[in-house]
C-alpha cells in the first residue's frame, strides 16, 4: 500500500488563549478527493494552512507529499497547491500574465512554464480570456485563474478552502465542474466547504469536526468514506391509510428515530441505528399500528450527506 498523501496524528493549534484544533488525526489516501466539514470555529481553515505548511503547529505531527510539516515546510510549500476563498489575483495584470508571474516565484523554467499555462488555460476554459486584466473577469472565471495558479507548480495535493463561497449558482457551478476535472488527474484534494452538496458530490471520503466547549479547538467526530458515514442511518417513507400527522409522535417515540415528518398521508421518517443495530423499521411499524394506523406501503428512502452530517454534529452535543 502507497504512503498515505497526508497524515496527521494528534495535530493542534492555539491562538493565544484559545485552542482552534485539538488532537487531529487524519489520513488522505494518494488520489483521493476528500472532504473537511464542520460548523462555524471547527478549525477547518486553521487545519489546512497548517497542513499547507503556513502555519506552524503547536501539538502533533503531520506530513504532506511524504515531508513533515513543520521540518519540512519550505519542501511542502512546493508540492502543495492552495485555492483560498479570496481568489488573490493581481487585477491590473491578464489572467496570463498572473499564471507567468506566478510560475517564475515557483522557480519554473520559462519555456515550460508557457506550456504548463497554455495546457492549464485550455483545461479550465480560460483560453479566449487569456488577455483580459483579471480584475474586469467574472468572480468564476477569477476563481478559475486561481485554480490554475494553484496548479502551475504542478503540486502533489492540492487545497480548496471554500471555493465557491460568495459566488453566483452559474459561477459556483463552474468552480465546481473544473474540481470535478481535478478530480481525474490522480492528484490528492482535500475541500473545506460549507456546501454538503458539493462535497457529497465531489468527495470519495469526509471528516467532521466540530468546535469545543469554552476556548477548546476544532475536534473530529468522524472520518470515513461517504457511504460508511451514511452507514447505520436511513429512512423510509410510509404511506397511511389515514391522516399522518397525528401518528408522527408514535414514530417519533420509537429508538433510534431521529425525526419523523408528516404530509398528508404520507410520514416521513429518518433514524440512526447506532452500533451496528439492526434497523428499526419493524418496531416504527409495530407502534404505528398499535396507535391505530393501517400501514398501505413502506419505501426505503435514500440518506443523504446532509442527514449524516447533522445526526453526526447533533449526537455530540454540537449546535
Amino acid at each position: 500500500m502507497p504512503p498515505a498523501a497526508i497524515a496527521a496524528r494528534g495535530l493542534g493549534k492555539r491562538f493565544g488563549a484559545k485552542r482552534a484544533v485539538s488532537g487531529l488525526d487524519l489520513e488522505v489516501a494518494p488520489g483521493e478527493v476528500f472532504g473537511l466539514l464542520g460548523p462555524n470555529g471547527a478549525g477547518k481553515t486553521t487545519t489546512l494552512r497548517m497542513l499547507a505548511g503556513m502555519l506552524r503547529p503547536d501539538e502533533g505531527t503531520a506530513s504532506v507529499a511524504g515531508f513533515d510539516v513543520v521540518a519540512g515546510s519550505r519542501e511542502v510549500r512546493t508540492r502543495v497547491g492552495l485555492l483560498t476563498e479570496q481568489p488573490g489575483l493581481y487585477d491590473r495584470l491578464t489572467a496570463e500574465e498572473n499564471l507567468a508571474f506566478f510560475a517564475q516565484l515557483y522557480g519554473v523554467p520559462r519555456a515550460e512554464g508557457e506550456r504548463r499555462i497554455r495546457r492549464l488555460l485550455g483545461l479550465l476554459g480560460l483560453w479566449d480570456s487569456r488577455d483580459s486584466r483579471a480584475g474586469g473577469l467574472s468572480k468564476g472565471m477569477r476563481q478559475k485563474v486561481a485554480i490554475a495558479r494553484a496548479l502551475i507548480h504542478e503540486p502533489d495535493v492540492i487545497f480548496l478552502d471554500e471555493p465557491t463561497s460568495g459566488l453566483d449558482p452559474e459561477a459556483a457551478r463552474t468552480v465546481r465542474e473544473s474540481i470535478a476535472e481535478l478530480a481525474q488527474s490522480g492528484r490528492t484534494l482535500v475541500l473545506c466547504t460549507h456546501n454538503l452538496y458539493e462535497a457529497e458530490r465531489l468527495c470519495r471520503s469526509l471528516a467532521v469536526l466540530r468546535p469545543g466547549p469554552g476556548n477548546e479547538g476544532g475536534r473530529l467526530v468522524a472520518a470515513a468514506d461517504l457511504e460508511r458515514l451514511r452507514q447505520g442511518r436511513g429512512g423510509v417513507a410510509i404511506a397511511l391509510a389515514g391522516e399522518a400527522a397525528p401518528l408522527a409522535a408514535a414514530a417519533r417515540a420509537v429508538a433510534g428515530v431521529t425525526s419523523a415528518e408528516a404530509d398528508g398521508r404520507r410520514l416521513e421518517v429518518s433514524f440512526a441505528a447506532a452500533g451496528g443495530a439492526p434497523s428499526p423499521v419493524p418496531e416504527i411499524v409495530a407502534a404505528l399500528v398499535a396507535a391505530g394506523a393501517r400501514v398501505e406501503f413502506v419505501v426505503p428512502r435514500a440518506v443523504a450527506l446532509e442527514d449524516a452530517y447533522l445526526a453526526l454534529v447533533a449526537e455530540r452535543g454540537a449546535a
